[in-house]
């Protein structure tokens, strides 16, 4: 390889006033709709007043809107001025590292404040909660992204916020926990002895590390019991996914200004919330009758949930607090071995990104985290950025992307969401060089149990 300069890496920048002012509302264009949410007591599709105890109604209403484009409301614009438009880079110095014929660009989320694309929207969830009357938040968080922003957006509108992390994640990463607690936040390991449903966890096996599921009924039962406190959920949810797409109108524009079209848009999947960020303004172009690309989304082998998950009703929680949703699920009893991408170890995957899955519209692939950190090296050799460990499986899936194209003869244009950094993660870093990460799929017998356990829905 010869020696890459300076000018070897292209950056596309939107002036400040190209901040999207509406979010993309993918519902607006499915070809069939979702299957509707029930009530875990009746089995009948849920109203809005069914989510008040924990979600401020405005988030109610953009949870069910059917309009393309929902407005952003310019006290959120103001703050994402803080770090957006986010720039979108040409990975030239990786191109010639893989000696491949592709373009490979990537939308770069790690500018914001907390060092991800999850304050896309825990700070409008912040806004509007505060708007609400709501004092206080209360929420789970894997790796600490989403307990961060959360915090981050906190601090901004004055609520106080209450993290439940996951035990292993909470060991994993004490930094993440001090990001949180700067901000203001209390950050507790979950499952704790706070709640009826940590203490049932607990009383079952003292030393679970925890779950995704497990901090999310933690969560929603404080907020439950609580009238001065809301829940607010990081992904899975599609206000969630709506807030996100700024990624991709963003990318949109960029991918416009650099005069390509992708031929395939790449980001890594846990609950679906950076995928859909990115992917769905592209898909929903392509729907309308725009260009076609491929989407795909990347999981981690050991969390498979949209490579060999169900399709099916199932709770968002452990402890079966939450409304049931249709969605791609291990089921709610699932208990992930502790790798280190902590943001991709929940149980289930966003209904719109699983009915997505289901329709035909994207693809998904499952990779083992030892590849995934050998391509995060590759790409902070050649780029200069570390990804977090989640966002190397979208790195992953790039590069192979890249070499297939090689190996093809033919170029592709390649983008990709590098959904944050790893500077908090250097861990998992030093575990990779010491040779000491395990690539484990999810055990055939305890997917098999789990799946046993999913509720019983009338067809």
């Amino acid at each position: 390889m010869g020696v890459l300069t300076m000018t070897d890496s292209v950056k596309y920048l939107l002036p400040e006033d190209r901040i999207p002012r509406a979010w993309y509302n993918m519902a607006a264009d499915l070809p069939k709709p979702l299957p509707a949410v029930l009530h875990p007591g009746t089995g009948q599709p849920i109203g809005p007043a069914d989510l008040a105890a924990i979600f401020p109604m405005p988030l109610i209403l953009q949870e069910v809107a059917s309009e393309r484009d929902i407005e952003i409301p310019q006290p959120v614009r103001d703050v994402y001025k803080l770090w957006r438009p986010a720039p979108l880079y040409r990975a030239l110095r990786l191109e010639r590292a893989l000696d491949t014929p592709a373009r490979i660009f990537y939308k770069y989320e790690g500018v914001s404040p907390a060092g991800s694309h999850k304050p896309n929207t825990a700070v409008a969830q912040a806004f509007y909660n505060r708007e609400s009357g709501i004092a206080k938040l209360s929420t789970e968080t894997g790796a600490g992204q989403w307990g961060s922003s959360l915090a981050f957006a906190g601090a901004l509108f004055g609520l106080e916020v209450k993290v439940y992390m996951v035990k292993v994640s909470y060991q994993q990463k004490p930094y993440r926990r001090a990001l949180m607690e700067t901000y203001g936040a209390t950050c507790i390991p979950s499952p704790s002895k706070e709640t009826e449903s940590g203490r049932a966890i607990l009383a079952a096996n003292p030393d679970s590390p925890g779950s995704l599921g497990i901090a999310i009924s933690e969560a929603v039962e404080v907020a439950a019991k609580n009238a001065d406190t809301n829940y607010a959920l990081g992904s899975v949810l599609n206000h969630v996914l709506l807030h996100q797409t700024v990624i991709g109108l963003e990318a949109i524009e960029q991918m416009e200004m650099a005069g390509f079209w992708p031929d395939v848009v790449v980001a890594c999947a846990g609950g679906g919330s950076n995928f859909a960020g990115i992917a769905f303004p592209f898909l929903g172009k392509k729907l309308r009758g725009g260009k076609d690309v491929r989407v795909v989304a990347v999981e981690p082998a050991a969390c498979p949930t949209l490579t060999r998950g169900t399709y099916a009703y199932d709770f968002g929680d452990t402890a079966h607090l939450t409304p049931l949703v249709k969605m791609h699920t291990l089921g709610s009893q699932f208990v992930p071995p502790g790798f280190h991408a902590g943001g991709l170890r929940y149980h289930g995957m966003a209904p719109l990104v699983s009915h997505l899955k289901e329709l035909g519209l994207i693809e998904a692939r499952a990779v083992h985290q030892t590849p995934c950190f050998e391509a995060g090296v590759a790409f902070a050799r050649a780029e200069g950025i570390v990804p977090a460990p989640e966002s190397t499986h979208a790195v992953r899936a790039a590069v192979d992307e890249a070499l297939a194209a090689k190996a093809e003869g033919r170029a592709r244009t390649i983008l990709f969401n590098l959904s944050g950094h790893g500077h908090f993660d250097m861990q998992a870093y030093t575990d990779y060089f010491a040779g000491k990460l395990e690539d484990r799929d999810y055990d055939e017998a305890a997917l098999r149990d789990s799946l046993a356990a999913l509720p019983k829905v009338a067809a």
